[in-house]
């Protein structure tokens, strides 16, 4: 059997996370993949999947404020840290699962999670080898040059800080008119597409190229949980990154 892969959904709130997490689990099961859906995220009020490991059947942000006395802030970051106590619990469902693929909603506030070194310690303790990130674009923040510009940097910051590969996507495309899409699809692959709407003195336009050289200015994939489309453009990224492209039905079956 292949070890299974984990795949971090990370983005700002609500860029909607849980949602794609629920669309591409389907996806994957109509693929007869079998994929786990994680929760880590304690604060959320509802999440539209069934999921199979969920934070809050441990703690949620309002046990913890009344429980630390603390403040919705203070609770998030004591929430982060108490996360690394569920690692072990976390693995024993999933050796009990044996899933293909183990699909991780990361809570609504993503610094929380990119940013804390608890969560630096699950990626590690539940394999950073086998995981990938997808990282989400919200779609109305990218519809201006800065708001697309400062989403970049933060999805590099994640890279940066949990070093695992990561596919960037245009969340909710379907909220967008065809002609945005395009254009912000054409921001994420076209450099100097991107400048012409930038003044060059606001921004450093050698960042930039760096970012382009370094590799890590990727060019984004629409998607859409309500339509469920993108969904196979998000496999085929993981697939390059851990069978070079190889058909999922040569994979498991």
């Amino acid at each position: 059997m292949m070890e299974p892969i984990f795949v971090y959904f990370i983005g700002i709130a609500g860029s909607g996370k849980s949602y794609l997490t629920k669309a591409f689990a389907e996806w994957l099961d109509s693929m007869k993949a079998h994929c786990m859906r994680i929760n880590l995220d304690p604060g959320a009020d509802y999440v539209p999947y069934p999921a199979d490991v969920d934070v809050r059947e441990w703690f949620t942000l309002e046990s913890i404020m009344q429980k630390y006395n603390v403040g919705p802030n203070g609770a998030q970051i004591i929430a982060s840290d108490l996360l690394v106590t569920l690692i072990d619990e976390i693995k024993y469902e999933i050796d009990l699962s044996q899933p293909d693929f183990i699909l991780i909603d990361t809570p609504g506030q993503m610094e929380i999670f990119t940013l804390r070194e608890s969560s630096k310690l699950i990626l590690e303790a539940l394999g950073r080898d086998r995981s990938a990130m997808v990282f989400l674009f919200d779609p109305v923040v990218s519809k201006t040059p800065f708001g697309f510009l400062s989403q970049l940097f933060m999805a590099n910051s994640a890279v940066f800080r949990l070093e695992i590969p990561q596919i960037n996507v245009l969340s909710k495309a379907d909220t967008l008119r065809s002609e945005e899409v395009e254009k912000i699809i054409r921001w994420s692959s076209d450099l100097d597409y991107l400048l012409s709407f930038i003044e060059a003195k606001t921004l450093s336009v050698e960042l930039l190229r760096t970012l382009k050289d370094s590799g890590l200015f990727r060019p984004l994939v629409a998607v859409s949980a309500v339509k469920g489309s993108g969904m196979e453009d998000i496999y085929d990224g993981i697939q390059e990154f851990f069978y070079g492209g190889e058909d999922i039905e040569r994979i498991l079956f």
